[in-house]
C-alpha cells in the first residue's frame, strides 16, 4: 500500500450516514445575518475603536487581539450565511439521512454516492428556508463517491461556488456544513490537516487527492460542503480515519473529496447520467485476493482481463498473480486501487506477476482509463 494510503470507515448507524469525526480547533457558533454584531470602526486619529452589540458598548483598541478575533467572528459569521443556504438535507425512503450542495439553478444537487445508496431512485429533500421536496436519481459514481439528484420545481434556488480544492494549503482554515445526526444546517470549524491524501474507502473503492481536515464532520455531514474562508466549496465531506486501536474513527481525522474532482465528474453526471472521462488509471483486469497455503496474502490473482485493454496488451493473463505495480507492493485488493489511485491514465509502469507455474517475470504496463458508470 502507498505511504499515504488510510484506512478508513464510513458508517450507517442509526440510518445516518457518513462519516467523520473531529473536534475542531476553536469552538464557533456560526450563525446567520441576524444578531450580527457591527464591524469596528476606526477614527481617523486612530482613536480606539467602538463597536454595537446587544448589551454594553465595547470599545476594542484597533490591532488588539480582541479586534482581530472579533474579525475572524465575522468572516465565519458572514461564510455561515452565505454558505448555509446551499446545503441541504437528503432522507432516502428508508430514513437514511446524508446532505448535499446545491450545484446549479436547474435543481442539480451534488453528494456522496454513499449518501444516495444502491438501487435508490427517490428522495426527499429540505432546503435551508424549509422547503420540502422530491428529488430523482440523476446518476452515480462511486468509484469517486460521487452522485447528483435533481429536484424539480424548488424556489429560490442558491447554487454554491466552487473553489480551487488544489490551492489549498495545511493550516487553511476550513468549515463543514451539513445535517450531523440529523441537526440541519450545522457549521463547524478546523483546518486544512492535509491536502492530497489517498485514503481508503473499501476493498475496491480507494479515493485519491482527498481533503485531510479537523473539522467536526460526524454522521449524517456526508456529502454536504467543506468551505474555505471566501466561502468557497473546496470538498464534500465524505468519511473518517478509522482508529486501529478500538475499532472507532479517529478523532479530528476527516476526508472530503477535492472540488477539481467534483467539478471533473459532476457535469458529466449532469449531462448524461454517467461518467466516461473519470481520469482515474486501470489495468484492465478484474481480480481477486491471492492467498497462500498458510492463509497468508500474497498478491490479486487475476481472473479476468478486458480484451483489447492495457494488461492484455502487456500480455497480462487469467490466473496470473500480481504481486506489484510501479514499485510498490500489492498484497491484496486494498494495495491494487490505492496504487492505481496514485497513478495516472497512459502512464507506463513496471508489473511484477508469478504465472500459475511459479514462474516470475515483470512486463510493462500503459495503463487505460478506469471505466465509467
Amino acid at each position: 500500500m502507498s505511504q499515504d494510503s488510510r484506512t478508513t470507515t464510513r458508517r450507517r448507524g442509526a440510518r445516518l450516514l457518513a462519516v467523520a469525526s473531529a473536534t475542531g480547533l476553536i469552538a464557533t457558533a456560526c450563525g446567520g445575518s441576524s444578531g450580527t454584531a457591527a464591524p469596528a470602526t476606526t477614527s481617523g486619529s486612530g482613536a480606539p475603536a467602538t463597536t454595537t452589540a446587544p448589551g454594553p458598548t465595547t470599545t476594542v483598541p484597533p490591532g488588539s487581539a480582541l479586534a482581530s478575533a472579533m474579525a475572524l467572528q465575522q468572516a465565519f459569521r458572514e461564510v455561515a450565511a452565505k454558505v448555509r443556504p446551499e446545503v441541504v438535507q437528503i432522507v432516502s425512503p428508508a430514513g437514511d439521512l446524508g446532505s448535499g450542495v446545491i450545484y446549479d439553478d436547474k435543481g442539480d444537487i451534488v453528494t456522496n454516492a454513499h449518501v444516495v445508496g444502491t438501487g435508490v431512485t427517490t428522495f426527499q429533500v429540505t432546503f435551508f428556508n424549509g422547503q420540502t421536496t422530491s428529488a430523482t436519481l440523476v446518476g452515480s459514481y462511486p468509484a469517486d463517491d460521487l452522485a447528483v439528484i435533481k429536484v424539480r420545481g424548488a424556489k429560490q434556488l442558491s447554487p454554491a461556488t466552487f473553489g480551487d480544492s488544489k490551492a489549498l494549503q495545511v493550516g487553511d482554515i476550513t468549515l463543514a456544513i451539513g445535517n450531523p445526526l440529523g441537526q440541519t444546517s450545522s457549521v463547524t470549524e478546523g483546518i486544512v490537516s492535509f491536502n492530497g491524501r489517498t485514503v481508503q474507502e473499501s476493498a475496491t473503492v480507494t479515493l485519491p487527492s482527498t481533503i485531510q481536515t479537523s473539522a467536526a464532520i460526524n454522521p449524517g455531514n456526508s456529502g454536504g460542503a467543506l468551505v474555505n474562508i471566501e466561502g468557497q466549496v473546496v470538498g464534500i465531506p465524505t468519511l473518517a480515519a478509522a482508529n486501529q486501536q478500538d475499532g472507532g474513527t479517529a478523532a479530528g481525522i476527516g476526508y472530503a473529496v477535492p472540488s477539481s474532482i467534483v467539478q471533473l465528474i459532476a457535469p458529466q453526471l449532469i449531462a448524461t447520467g454517467k461518467v466516461t472521462n473519470s481520469g482515474r488509471a486501470a489495468l484492465g483486469v478484474q481480480v481477486t485476493d491471492g492467498i497462500s497455503t498458510s492463509g497468508q496474502p500474497v498478491g490479486v490473482v487475476v481472473y479476468a482481463v478486458t480484451p483489447g485493454g492495457a494488461a492484455a496488451k502487456a500480455g497480462i493473463k487469467a490466473g496470473d498473480l500480481i504481486t506489484a505495480v510501479n514499485g510498490t507492493t500489492v498484497t491484496n485488493t486494498s494495495d491494487l486501487t490505492a496504487v492505481l489511485a496514485s497513478l495516472s491514465p497512459g502512464q507506463a509502469v513496471k508489473v511484477a506477476l508469478t504465472d500459475q507455474s511459479g514462474a516470475q517475470r515483470t512486463v510493462t504496463v500503459t495503463l487505460e482509463q478506469l471505466a465509467g458508470s
